[in-house]
C-alpha cells in the first residue's frame, strides 16, 4: 500500500513485524518502519530502499503509485542495509533511472554489491541541487549522522527534508503509540554518541523552511515541528529532559536491592519530582540507558565482584559512557562483604566524561544494610532530590 504525504509525494515504505531485535540488540515488540518516498514530477525521484525481506512488497508499492511510468532517480542518502538493501534490485528493475549519492556512498555501494553503478551514478556534492521540474531538491551532507556517508535531503517546493535515520524512531506505522518514547531510546541508542553532529545538522536545519519530516522510520511528522526539534536539540546537546532521578542496580541476594528500595522510597519522601528505579539484570537495557539520558540524576547500586563491578553494571556504564554521557550528577551506592571497590570502579568509568558532578555522599555497605547506611542513604536522598 502507499499513502499521500503531499500532492507529488507518496509514502511507499514497509512495516516489518516479523523482527525482534533491530540491529541485532534493540527488541521492537512494535515492529519496525522502513520508509522509501516516491515524488512524482516531470521527472519521477525515488528516496531510498527498504530491507532486504520485503522486495516484493516495496516494488509493489512503488507500481501502484507509478503506474506506467518509471522512476528517473533513486536517491540514495544512507547506505545501512535496512535502507540500501534494494538498491541492486531497483537497478536490475529500472535500467534507464539513475543512482544519485555522494562519493562515500558509491564507495560503499562497491563493498555491499561489487559495484558503484558507474554507467548511471550521479554524484553530489554538499549543496548541490538536483531539479525534477516542479521540485528541487538540495542535498545537505550529514556525516556520522550516524554513518558518515549520510545526507538529508530538502524539497524546496513542498518544504519538506527528508531526514534520513534523523527523526526516526523503533515501531511499525500499523501500531498506535507514543513517539517521544521510542524515537528517545532510537535515538540515544543509535546516534547517541554522535551529538555534537546532530547539533551542526540541526544548525544547518534551522536555516531551512520545514513544514514536514519525512524519517526513514517512524511516521511522517507534519505538526508541531518545533515539539520535535526541541527534543532532538536537548537530546543532542546531552541537556536533561525531565527531571528526576534514576537509580540503577544490581543486586546478588537481595541486600543491595533493599538499599535501592528505601533510597527510592526517601526520594519520593524528599519531594524528588520522578524517581525511577531499573534492576539492570532484569529490565531492557536500552530503556535503562534512554532513562539515563532523559533524567538529570543518576544513582549507580551495585556488589563488588571479582575486584570488579558485577557484570550489568559494568555493561550498563559502557552503555551510556561510550554514548557521551554528560551534564548529569552521579551518585554511588557499593556493596561488599570483604573488600568493597564498586564505588571506585565505577567513578573511574566517567574519566574520559564531561561535566559530571559527584555526590557527596557514598555508601557502602558490607553485606546488609545497618544502621549508618540508612543514615547515609536518607543523606544521600537529600542530595540527589
Amino acid at each position: 500500500m502507499f499513502s499521500k504525504v503531499t500532492e507529488d509525494i507518496y509514502y511507499v515504505g514497509v512495516n516489518d513485524h516479523q523482527i525482534d531485535l533491530f540491529e541485532g540488540q534493540y527488541v521492537v515488540p512494535n515492529g519496525m518502519a522502513y520508509n522509501s518516498y516516491v515524488v512524482m514530477d516531470e521527472k519521477i525521484a525515488v528516496f531510498d530502499t527498504v530491507d532486504a525481506h520485503f522486495t516484493d512488497e516495496w516494488l509493489a508499492n512503488m507500481a501502484e503509485v507509478l503506474g506506467d511510468r518509471t522512476p528517473d532517480y533513486l536517491i540514495v542518502q544512507h547506505m545501512e542495509p535496512d535502507h540500501s538493501a534494494n538498491i541492486a534490485n531497483f537497478a536490475a528493475k529500472y535500467p534507464e533511472a539513475k543512482i544519485v549519492a555522494n562519493a562515500m556512498t558509491f564507495n560503499m555501494m562497491k563493498q555491499f554489491f561489487g559495484t558503484d553503478f558507474a554507467d548511471r551514478k550521479v554524484m553530489v556534492k554538499d549543496g548541490e541541487s538536483l531539479s525534477t521540474g516542479k521540485h528541487t531538491f538540495t542535498f545537505v551532507f550529514a556525516p556520522m549522522v550516524h554513518w558518515p556517508e549520510v545526507m538529508v535531503t530538502y524539497d524546496s517546493t513542498d518544504k519538506v527534508l527528508f531526514s534520513a535515520d534523523g527523526f526516526g524512531k523503533f515501531g511499525a506505522l500499523d501500531v498506535e503509540e507514543e513517539w517521544a518514547c521510542e524515537a528517545r531510546r532510537y535515538y540515544i541508542g543509535i546516534v547517541g554518541k554522535y551529538g555534537a553532529m546532530v547539533q551542526k545538522l540541526l544548525a544547518k536545519a534551522a536555516a531551512l523552511d520545514i513544514q514536514i519530516i519525512c524519517p526513514l522510520h517512524g511516521p511522517v511528522l507534519t505538526e508541531n515541528l518545533g515539539y520535535y526539534l526541541d527534543l532532538y536539540n536537548t537530546w543532542s546537546s546531552y541537556g536533561v529532559e525531565s527531571e528526576g532521578t534514576v537509580i540503577a542496580y544490581t543486586s546478588v541476594y537481595g541486600h543491595t536491592k533493599a538499599a535501592v528500595e528505601l533510597l527510592a522510597q526517601k526520594l519520593t519522601e524528599e519531594g524528588c519530582p520522578k524517581v525511577v528505579v531499573n534492576d539492570l539484570a532484569r529490565c531492557d537495557m536500552a530503556e535503562a540507558v534512554e532513562d539515563a539520558f532523559r533524567y538529570g540524576k543518576l544513582v549507580l547500586a551495585t556488589t563488588t565482584y571479582n575486584a570488579d563491578i558485577f557484570p550489568f553494571m559494568r555493561n550498563f556504564l559502557a552503555e551510556i559512557t561510550e554514548r557521551g554521557y554528560q551534564n548529569r550528577k552521579v551518585a554511588f551506592v557499593e556493596n561488599g562483604t570483604w573488600a568493597p571497590t564498586a564505588a571506585k570502579v565505577m567513578k573511574a568509568a566517567f574519566d574520559k566524561s564531561a561535566n559530571i558532578t559527584f555526590a557527596d555522599t557514598t555508601v557502602t555497605i558490607k553485606s546488609a544494610m545497618n544502621e549508618a547506611n540508612k543514615e547515609q542513604i536518607a543523606a544521600l536522598a537529600k542530595e540527589m532530590k
